[in-house]
């Protein structure tokens, strides 16, 4: 909680931009304090990647990864973005370091 609003960093696969962008403005309207990813990897950004060798790519990867769980920790709880249900590793990581640090889960479809 940042003063009287709560902080929410958003978790999913990168490849739902759109649902990021439209749970960003939702959240955000709601009073809340959002805090997304730095990049879409997967549906946009493909330039980060390009000329990387494998041990950048692999140490990015991991940067990323970590930062992630960073965000989570400034956060009060985490909304994870599930279109059709879909949890990938990364984001299922992400959901146990939550629950292990005591942050609400909150989806975007049921689970």
């Amino acid at each position: 909680m940042q003063g009287k609003y709560p902080v929410i960093t958003l978790c999913g696969s990168t490849r739902f931009k759109e649902q990021f962008m439209e749970a960003q403005k939702k959240l955000t309207l709601e009073g809340n304090i959002v805090i997304s990813v730095g990049l879409f990897g997967h549906s946009g950004d493909q330039e980060v990647w390009e000329n990387m060798d494998e041990g950048t790519l692999t140490k990015t990867k991991e940067m990323l990864d970590a930062m992630h769980k960073a965000k989570i920790d400034m956060a009060d709880s985490i909304y994870v973005i599930n279109v059709g249900g879909y949890v990938g590793s990364s984001t299922k990581s992400e959901i146990e370091y939550a629950i292990a640090h005591g942050k609400e889960v909150r989806y975007l479809e049921e689970p």
